[in-house]
């Protein structure tokens, strides 16, 4: 690897940790309601559409009562994405006259963007108008991001507080995640990008003349504001059907360094919250430090194999390529100004977390790079994961690793001075095994319906992982996915949007179920026969729980996909 690219890997790594205390600090300070620098301006804001709604910040829910208010908000909001993408026709602010969607689209992408999936089975410049890009689409990005953070935070609270029984307020937590944490960011970045050279505006389409004589059509929008948050909040999906490899989105290798670097940002800087709210800054670096290790394997394993390129193109007679490999690396389905190491980069943050932006295509990565892309969301989301529900997911495995630690040493397991028993625990077990249910159940049928099958680019353990990345990508709520696949027919779109539902929901309820449990007990003082969960030895003990039971769940199906794609590479087959 050039000395550049490894200056590029080290520095985002560096960025990414030095920044996660101060994005602590702001988030502790904005949800444990401490004054900010923003309050002059936001407060009265904030008053003002507490008032307008009826909202009483002051008064907390029971985590039922948070729940259900999760879940009504979301599905109004789900009905009204609906309704707008089927009469977008018939709608202000659409200069490419573009009609409604059909309705399996429009249902899929509902449910997609109000679960923070992004899943797109359309080509956005040519199927949205710009009102439905910015009041439909980007409003969502906004609130599905605040809802996740609304869980993490909710979570947080039950596991600290003691024998109070409640975790919060879900109306005031949503209002404060979009108006303190997100829109600010967001300004901010979208500034920068116009900088860059991305597109802000509401004009017509600009027609030009090319070099060759032919008359182009080049669609404009409102680019650099969705493009904020739509990283930031851990969304991923882009106004072009190009995404980010579009060069209104990424349009230049330092836009795309800093989109990659903001999608993790506040799901890493969460974990310092964490620490803070604790009272133990060591149990934030902890979490930190599972989830850091968890990614450098995966971006280390996805470079390693993308750097080395397929070892088939001699065998199988391409023409030019006089050895075997690939020089330079695999640079099939990237592009040229970001390179392999950059594309590597930002598919492995991607993947980590629930964002499905992409810079390349996922499809023409190797093997072994696309199957750590795969790794990446079957383990859920805690390799830092989406904003809130990524520290969420971690937290479950915590308690999972504390309750297996309390099995072998025959004691009552606690974490965080809180007795772990058994209503946590199968919640933990139903929010792990819901999402893999809705990632293996659905693969399963796709494979053997001939719906399914019709589906697929390609055939073989290529096609497999095709259907595979496309249930662990909606599943997972992430939202990219192999582009080889046939994603918009009615089969595909129902399904994911299952898959989605599923993925999202069936975690955030038990998760809320366990914030409640927790929050009703009294918090004990550690012991002489207490495990220490802020060392070392923990980070080990997470580290493999999650690995086991990714493991234990998806390495037969990674079998046949992934592992045996790349064998039959090496003995010089392809698909």
């Amino acid at each position: 690897m050039a000395p550049a690219s490894v200056f590029q890997v080290i520095a985002y790594l560096a960025l990414l940790t030095a920044l996660t205390p101060l994005v602590g600090w702001w988030l502790f300070a904005v949800f444990e309601r401490r004054e900010t620098p923003l309050d002059p301006v936001l407060g009265p804001i904030e008053r003002g559409l507490n008032r307008l709604c009826g909202i009483d910040a002051g008064v907390e829910m029971r985590a039922l009562h948070y729940a259900l208010s999760l879940l009504a908000f979301n599905l109004i909001g789900l009905l009204a994405l609906f309704l707008q993408l089927r009469l977008q026709g018939s709608l202000p602010l659409n200069p490419q006259h573009v009609p409604g969607l059909p309705w399996d689209t429009a249902l899929n992408t509902a449910v997609s963007f109000v679960t923070n999936t992004n899943w797109q089975s359309y080509a956005g410049e040519s199927a949205l108008s710009p009102l439905s890009q910015m009041t439909g689409i980007g409003l969502q990005q906004f609130l599905s991001a605040a809802t996740g953070l609304a869980v993490g935070v909710a979570l947080v609270r039950g596991i600290v507080r003691d024998n109070v029984n409640r975790v919060g307020n879900f109306w005031a937590d949503l209002t404060r995640a979009w108006l303190y944490v997100l829109l600010p960011l967001s300004i901010v970045l979208a500034l920068f990008y116009v900088g860059q050279g991305s597109v802000q505006t509401l004009g017509q389409v600009v027609h030009a003349t090319t070099l060759e004589g032919a008359r182009q059509s080049i669609v404009t929008g409102p680019v650099a504001s969705l493009e904020a948050i739509k990283q930031l909040g851990t969304n991923g999906g882009g106004y072009f059907n190009a995404n980010s490899a579009h060069p209104f989105e990424g349009p230049t290798a330092l836009a795309v360094f800093i989109q990659a670097l903001t999608v993790l940002l506040i799901p890493a800087g969460l974990t310092s919250f964490f620490g803070r709210a604790t009272g133990d800054r060591r149990q934030g670096w902890v979490i930190f430090s599972a989830m850091m290790l968890l990614f450098v394997l995966s971006l280390s394993l996805t470079i390693a194999a993308e750097s080395a390129g397929t070892t088939s193109l001699a065998k199988a007679g391409v023409a030019g390529a006089a050895s075997p490999g690939q020089t330079g690396g695999n640079m099939e389905g990237k592009e040229v100004r970001f390179g392999v190491i950059e594309s590597s980069l930002f598919a492995s943050v991607t993947t980590a977390a629930s964002n499905g932006a992409v810079v390349a295509s996922h499809d023409s990565f190797t093997p072994l790079g696309g199957g750590s892309l795969l790794v990446n969301m079957l383990l859920g989301e805690t390799i830092f994961g989406g904003v809130g529900v990524g520290l969420a997911g971690m937290l479950v495995y915590a308690l999972l690793a504390v309750f297996i630690a309390g099995l072998m040493v025959g004691r009552t397991p606690e974490y965080i001075g809180k007795k772990i028993e058994s209503r946590e625990v199968r919640m933990a077990m139903f929010a792990v095994l819901a999402v893999n249910f809705a990632v293996l159940v659905p693969a399963a049928i796709s494979v053997v319906a001939p719906a399914g099958l019709a589906a697929r680019l390609n055939m073989g353990p290529h096609g497999f992982s095709e259907l595979l990345y496309t249930f662990a990508s909606a599943a997972g709520n992430n939202g990219s996915a192999f582009a080889g696949l046939a994603a918009n027919t009615v089969y595909v779109n129902l399904m994911t949007a299952g898959a989605i539902f599923v993925g999202r929901f069936l975690f955030i309820l038990p998760v809320l179920s366990i914030a409640g449990s927790l929050s009703g007990k009294k918090r004990l003082a550690e012991s002489a026969g207490t495990l220490p969960t802020n060392n070392g030895l923990f980070v080990g003990l997470l580290v493999g729980v999650v690995l086991i039971v990714g493991a234990l769940t998806f390495f037969p199906a990674l079998a046949l996909g992934p592992v045996v794609e790349h064998l039959r590479m090496l003995a010089g087959g392809l698909f």
